[in-house]
């Protein structure tokens, strides 16, 4: 299983340094799960998870700070002489003398923060799970519209751009263009755009424009969950394209099935437009109306009542 360096941790979230373990380049983090060891401080240490990051809240250091200096030492010593990958301390509190003997002893990385327990629970276990869930690129256009989150794809030079800029002056939010990130978080998919394009948009015979600094900072997120996916092809005679809707297609990324639509492009057609009724019509669908389902019904009940005469 991957990892996520507990050195790029520290250094990302602005940890306070006490003592850095030789070893810090070699230590990795495999999920943002964390231990409060408050039980293992008064020697219980059944079903205890050494390789969680442990962290010492406010409870915890009142307990510690409670103790005289060899209990403090006899309640810690087998803490530190575990394989962990480290110790916190929140809110901002003094560690003991005794605390940093065992964590040079031990070799055991030591930081402090100024965050409650809650709060850098919070923040740490968000960072590592968005560092860790599986992710991947995807060549397209990715949009809120309507506060759906819309992916269109489709081939180079297909008009992705250009309808995704028409959706935007219309109210839409540009996430990212051209190149989407995607990662599975909690069974969702998150898009997000790389950071050297974050805002940028290529519209071919126009150039690069930046939406933020063109519409302002209204059209444009950082990430969104991808809910729908619109895939522009060039119109082709010979297929048969959905004119129902009684059965909605889907493609699966990164294990999860996101409903695809397919949609012909040809002169003349208002590729932006359609885009835009084919989102709402996903929100419709979303709310338990279906409007394909709903004019079958009609067409079946009227022939019941003609077969009825």
């Amino acid at each position: 299983m991957k990892g996520i360096e507990l050195q790029k941790v520290i250094n990302d979230l602005d940890l306070e340094k006490i003592y850095i373990a030789n070893n810090i380049d070699e230590v990795l983090l495999k999920s943002g799960d964390i231990n409060r060891p408050g039980l293992q401080l008064t020697g219980y240490y059944n079903q205890f998870s050494p390789e969680r990051l442990q962290i010492i809240g406010e409870q915890e250091w009142h307990y510690i700070n409670e103790l005289n200096p060899k209990e403090r030492h006899n309640s810690l010593k087998k803490l530190f002489s575990y394989n962990i990958p480290g110790v916190v301390f929140c809110g901002n509190n003094y560690i003991h003398d005794e605390i940093i003997e065992l964590s040079k002893i031990h070799d055991v990385s030591l930081f402090r923060t100024s965050d409650t327990f809650s709060k850098f629970t919070g923040v740490f276990q968000n960072y590592v799970e968005d560092k860790l869930a599986p992710k991947i690129r995807k060549h397209g256009v990715l949009l809120d519209i309507y506060g759906v989150g819309v992916l269109i794809t489709g081939k180079a030079g297909i008009g992705k751009s250009e309808a995704a800029l028409n959706l935007i002056s219309k109210g839409s939010k540009l996430v990212s263009d051209d190149s989407v990130i995607i990662k599975n978080i909690d069974s969702k998919l998150i898009g997000t755009s790389p950071e050297i394009t974050k805002h940028f948009m290529e519209l071919r015979g126009v150039g690069i424009i930046d939406v933020q600094k063109l519409f302002g900072i209204g059209f444009v997120m950082e990430e969104k969950e991808i809910e729908m996916i619109v895939d522009l092809e060039s119109w082709d005679s010979t297929k048969d394209y959905e004119r129902l809707g009684l059965e909605d297609v889907y493609e699966e990324i990164l294990g999860i099935k996101i409903v695809k639509y397919t949609i012909p492009v040809r002169p003349g057609r208002d590729i932006a437009l359609i885009i835009e009724v084919a989102t709402k019509n996903f929100k419709q669908k979303e709310m338990g109306y279906n409007p394909a389902v709903e004019l079958n019904n009609r067409i079946l009940n009227s022939r019941n009542n003609k077969n009825s005469n």
